[in-house]
């Protein structure tokens, strides 16, 4: 997930990437590459002749026929070359891992493919495809990295399939919400088909069934996040209540006067004024760690702020306003060390990064549903199990209770505890669904394409005179702030909101880190793995239309 502070793509990517829609989408093209295989082993079967510009690539005029090393002859193809086949078939392994596959899982390959044992084929990259058509039992060499289909994709989100303003709706808003597939719509109305009901205690059929819709959607998200135990699922309206709950229920058992809790310049309000709030009620005091140039965090100024007063620390995984991924595990374990606990926001790196909350030891983690395909008013809290139960609860009433007498009240275990009322059952239902989803593509397969789309969008928003990124962080997942000299962000987001492009314009609810830069406001596409090169070829073009005009008609 690391990339260049430069971005520089591999020589003719940026050409490959403007290629066929099977291109865009990620996929390796193995019937094409099939097509080019056959054509050159049928024009020199038996013979060290070489075809020029196979697929556009300049391949050595002669190969030596014997070697020791069966790949000694890779290295007479261009590097970059390489690079870029690679890079156009997103999906089939580079050099290295191909070298690997092959001499692990195809034993005999050159002998298999007509040349003789002993006699190295300095084609048996294309000889490896070519004989995947032929023989089912030989391992695809993209299996490593599987192909990522977005154009199949797209057609789950039934909402992209409209038009705004006479164009195909181009979503690059998912920082603020995602989109939902069909899958979590007919869940939900699934639901309320055949399975509404209040949960638990009811003794008839549409009660069991709706609670165990919704435990089983919590048994989804313990999963996901590799909990320890549904236990540690706390429902909530989304990540903004979870980090009051936290606040209010945890903080003011814990937090006293002269306490310390330490936040960062990236977070967003809602991980700001709860502690604010907190701090005025408490006589704490709210410690902020600075960010560099990048929109990173100075790891040896956080260092400096820990010390024994250090209560809490509170951060973010993923800046909504930049995109920079913070180095949480490490931040983590350094607040672990001063002997504070972890609140983790992870509104915005769920959709896009593997989350393992044992791996990662934070205390608390937090996320909504929306921001991950998921429907609005429903969010997670996870917390550990002994530290949940050893907190008092927030709220009062129904279901959190074990017993209630006019003299005292004790309160179940966690997650019930915090849970009080009726729950947005069908909501955290259809939160299940979304994350059984997205499994099913598979976070690594999801956070490779965007990634690669990713480095894309800023290499082409680079090249455009006038134009600022705000966020430049070498880890960093798919968020694109910018300001576009001579232009307000809200003439911007309306230009292309004209193209059917759309776009968050203003401060993202995070002022304090947009002001670090000198800002109050950003132009900030985000996104997910529906999205395009095609949606963002049209994104730079319309900023190229509006810095055109602004030369010819002034203003």
């Amino acid at each position: 997930m690391t990339i260049s502070n430069t971005l520089d793509l591999p020589a003719g990517l940026a050409q490959a990437q403007r290629g066929t829609d099977t291109e865009r989408a990620g996929l390796p093209d193995l019937a094409e590459l099939n097509r080019l295989a056959n054509q050159f082993f049928n024009a020199v079967p038996g013979t060290t002749e070489a075809i020029d510009n196979v697929a556009g690539f300049a391949i050595p005029q002669t190969v030596p026929v014997a070697s020791a090393d069966p790949f000694a002859h890779f290295s007479g193809i261009d590097d970059a070359a390489l690079t870029e086949l690679a890079q156009r078939s997103h999906g089939v392994p580079l050099e290295p891992e191909l070298k690997t596959l092959v001499r692990a899982h195809v034993p005999g390959l050159d002998r298999r493919s007509g040349v003789e044992e002993g006699q190295a084929s300095a084609y048996y990259f294309l000889t490896s495809i070519a004989q995947q058509a032929r023989d089912p039992f030989l391992p695809g060499l993209g299996s490593a990295h599987p192909p990522f289909d977005v154009h199949a994709v797209r057609r789950d989100f039934p909402i992209l399939q409209q038009r705004v303003n006479g164009y195909p709706l181009a979503w690059l808003d998912n920082a603020a919400t995602t989109q939902k597939p069909q899958v979590v719509i007919d869940r939900i109305a699934a639901f309320y088909l055949t399975e509404n009901s209040n949960i638990h205690r009811a003794a008839h059929e549409l009660a069991a069934r709706a609670t165990d819709a919704y435990e089983g959607a919590r048994e989804c998200v313990a999963r996901f996040l590799n909990a320890a135990s549904a236990n540690e699922i706390v429902f909530v309206r989304g990540a903004t209540e979870a980090i009051n709950l936290v606040a209010q229920s945890w903080g003011r058992q814990h937090i006293g006067e002269g306490d310390e809790i330490v936040i960062s310049w990236l977070e967003h309000h809602a991980n700001i004024v709860p502690w604010q709030q907190l701090c005025q009620e408490t006589g704490a005091v709210l410690r902020v760690m600075p960010v560099d140039d990048s929109g990173q965090v100075i790891l040896s100024d956080y260092q400096r702020l820990l010390n024994a007063k250090t209560k809490l620390v509170s951060f973010t995984q993923v800046s909504n306003a930049l995109g920079t991924i913070t180095p949480a595990q490490e931040m983590i374990d350094m607040a672990h060390r001063a002997g504070a606990k972890v609140l983790l926001d992870a509104a915005q790196s769920v959709s896009h990064l593997r989350v393992d909350v044992q791996q990662l030891d934070c205390d608390w983690l937090v996320f909504s549903g929306h921001k991950i395909f998921g429907p609005t008013g429903i969010g997670v809290l996870y917390g550990k199990e002994a530290l949940l139960n050893a907190t008092q609860p927030w709220q009062g009433g129904g279901n959190m209770i074990d017993d209630v007498t006019f003299e005292k009240t004790t309160y179940q275990a966690a997650p019930a505890r915090f849970e009080a009322g009726t729950g947005n059952i069908a909501d955290a239902v259809g939160l299940g669904s979304a994350l059984d989803y997205l499994s099913k593509l598979g976070i690594d397969n999801v956070a490779r394409y965007e990634h690669e789309l990713l480095v894309y969008a800023m290499h082409a928003l680079q090249s455009l005179p006038g134009l600022q990124l705000i966020g430049t962080a070498p880890d960093k997942t798919s968020v694109l702030s910018f300001v576009l000299a001579g232009h307000s962000t809200q003439e911007v987001g309306a230009e292309l909101n004209k193209a059917g492009i759309a776009v968050r314009s203003g401060h993202h609810c995070a002022q304090p880190i947009l002001r670090r830069f000198g800002l109050e406001s950003t132009i900030r596409p985000s996104l997910a793995f529906y999205n395009t090169y095609e949606e963002i070829d049209r994104l730079v073009s319309v900023l190229k239309r509006l810095q055109c005009s602004k030369r010819i008609f002034g203003g």
